[in-house]
Formats: structure tokens, sequence, C-alpha cells
């Protein structure tokens, strides 16, 4: 069920993201606030810890793109970047709650929990 709300959540998100991107009047920071909200629901619900590295380099992916200043393009490039602003508006919530159960979840390994996955995904030598 949880998955569910997050999985909705998501496509919500990401539809608003494009209609508020095309449609000037919804550019708000309600909206916004709906975005950041959004964000969170994901990143508590929908992301898996076998997720986690793949999220969070597409995450830095989207951020990147973002910066790239696509509001260049003539005639659609302006309203690429403004979906794509809105679409990180609600990736980075998710990635800040994602980077914070990873580095929890790394933290719990010197309490007798099982090793933690490394940055890359392969499991911690012991010495």
């Amino acid at each position: 069920m949880e998955r569910m709300i997050g999985k909705w959540s998501f496509i919500i998100g990401v539809l608003l993201a494009i209609i508020a991107g095309i449609v000037p009047q919804l550019q708000t920071a309600t909206v916004a606030w709906v975005f950041v909200i959004l964000g969170l629901i994901i990143g508590l619900l929908n992301i898996a810890e076998k997720e986690t590295t793949e999220f969070l380099v597409a995450a830095i992916a989207l951020m990147t793109v973002g910066a790239a200043g696509l509001a260049t393009v003539k005639y659609v490039g302006s309203y690429i970047q403004v979906i794509l602003t809105n679409i990180i508006v609600i990736v980075a919530p998710a990635a800040l709650i994602v980077a914070l159960k990873a580095v929890y979840s790394i933290g719990q390994l010197g309490e007798g929990k099982a090793p933690a996955m490394d940055i890359l995904g392969s499991k911690k030598k012991k010495r």
C-alpha cells in the first residue's frame, strides 16, 4: 500500500510539474509546496533501500541537467526549463530523505546490524 501511495505521488507530481510548466498561473509558491510534499512522500514511501544508489544518481543527473540552461533552446526551451525545475523541486526533497535514510543505515553498522552497502553497492569487507 505504501509503495502505491509513493508511486501515485510520483505520477501526480510529474503530471502537475508538466502542467504547471505550461500554464504560468500555476507557477506559484503553493504549487511549489505541493511539489515538496510529494517529494517527501516519494522519499519516505517509494524508494527501497536497494534502489538508493540508482535514485540518488538519477537525482544528481536531473539537477545537473537543470543547471544546463535549457531555456536558451528556441521556442520550447523556457517551457522545458520550468518543467525540469518543477521536477527537481519534487526530486530534491525525495533525495534528501533517501540520502538521510542511507546515512542512518550506514550508521547502524556499529550496532550489530548487517554490513552496510558502500556507494557502489558491494558489501564492505570485515577487517
